[in-house]
């Protein structure tokens, strides 16, 4: 009777339409992550998450998870480029160096001239143990804006560089060199 009684749940199970949408739209949303399109698969697995089974919801969440990753990576759309460089130093304080390069390279290209993409590079730099290529971009930011040398000052991201005594000359330079260097060359006030 024990094994009657199973069958009939499963059968019930079988035929709620409810279920039967459920694993509808969760192989709907498969076939469309397959083809990577990740906004149709999302729309397709949200409607299974309130479904009658845990077990397909469960599933389902996994790859909704995945979808939103990749439509984040792809639609990350930024007003301004302080925006943009403002997500790159998010990347870098979770730990995502290769993202947060990624953005600061596109950064480089859209807003050449901007110091703080100078400066984020410089400290993802030393973070990553490229202590040349930090130095040199944190050379660059401070050619163009004087004010972050003090910003470095007291900046953890550059610790790696603390006892380099290029980096100690950087941020604390001879001030008699700074003033001869500031009156010998006329500065743009653009």
């Amino acid at each position: 009777m024990a094994q009657k009684n199973s069958q009939n749940q499963k059968k019930s199970v079988g035929d709620d339409p409810r279920f039967a949408q459920a694993v509808q739209n969760y192989e709907t949303g498969l076939r469309a992550m397959q083809e990577h399109k990740f906004d149709k698969a999302r729309a397709s697995l949200q409607k299974v998450i309130p479904g009658p089974s845990k077990e397909l919801a469960d599933r389902a969440a996994v790859h909704l998870n995945t979808c939103n990753q990749h439509l984040e990576r792809v639609t990350t759309q930024f007003q301004s480029s302080e925006e943009h460089y403002d997500y790159a130093v998010s990347l870098m304080n979770v730990g995502d160096y290769v993202g947060a390069r990624e953005h600061l390279e596109k950064l480089t290209k859209q807003a050449p001239k901007a110091d703080y993409v100078a400066y984020g590079l410089a400290a993802l730099d030393c973070l990553t143990g490229h202590l040349e290529d930090s130095l040199r971009h944190l050379n660059d930011a401070i050619r163009i804006n004087t004010a972050l040398r003090f910003q470095a000052r007291n900046d953890s991201d550059f610790q790696n560089l603390a006892e380099d005594p290029r980096f100690t000359e950087l941020l604390y330079p001879d001030p008699g060199a700074e003033l001869s260097a500031a009156s010998n060359s006329p500065e743009d006030d653009s």
